[in-house]
């Protein structure tokens, strides 16, 4: 049987305390923020302590918060505008870890922040679940997130000359360069873009009750 979320929230707000920034409930999830400074301290015991056993972290991903709430886009490339409401975050890029406890058969989330936006940098975890390398370098190479004590922090998905992170809200879609083969030189090439942004899908606001209306069918 599942372990029941709000005794799981009771305990680890008990256990962990001032070391969780909140932990909240919702859709038949629990999420917990921990504090960047605690947290190896936390993954470590909810992987090892009788009453978590997270024996397992199922994903790792990246997070980029700068435009959060916001559908606002220019050349492709996402920005937060003063005019537009965005949800509150500490930082602009934080690390999710999803994680399963098979002895209890329950899962939870966790939220680290990166305490610097020009430079996200949070700890390893491969030295807690092994399973974390190569997500924490998928996250390194789309997000720019570099993790400390990683033993191979490497690009994973773009090519080793790529430039930026692709995964940022502040990337163009179009890219900043773009690769061909040239017959003449025999090899590939990089030159500048020459795609010119557009957006080929446009916004279309329907009625209420759209999909119910049998003149729509």
């Amino acid at each position: 049987m599942a372990a029941d979320l709000s005794t799981l929230r009771t305990n680890l707000t008990s256990v962990f305390g001032d070391k969780l920034v909140s932990a909240e409930e919702k859709l038949g999830e629990l999420t917990v923020v921990v504090r960047t400074a605690a947290m190896l301290e936390v993954l470590t015991r909810l992987r090892d302590a009788a009453e978590f056993r997270f024996e397992l972290m199922m994903d790792l991903c990246g997070m980029d918060y700068s435009a959060y709430g916001s559908d606002v886009s220019e050349g492709g490339a996402y920005f937060r505008s003063e005019d537009t409401p965005v949800a509150a975050h500490p930082s602009r890029f934080s690390v999710v870890y999803h994680l399963l406890s098979v002895a209890h058969n329950t899962r939870l989330r966790v939220r680290v922040y990166a305490e610097e936006d020009d430079f996200p940098v949070l700890p390893s975890a491969v030295e807690i679940w092994p399973v974390a390398n190569w997500f924490e370098r998928e996250a390194f190479d789309l997000y720019g997130i570099v993790f400390t004590g990683h033993p191979d922090l490497r690009r994973i998905l773009t090519d080793y000359g790529f430039v930026g992170n692709p995964f940022r809200k502040d990337f163009p879609l179009t890219g900043h360069v773009e690769m061909r083969y040239d017959p003449a030189q025999q090899r590939v090439i990089y030159q500048p873009v020459s795609i010119e942004p557009r957006e080929v899908t446009p916004r279309i606001v329907r009625e209420e009750h759209y999909a119910s209306n049998p003149e729509h069918k």
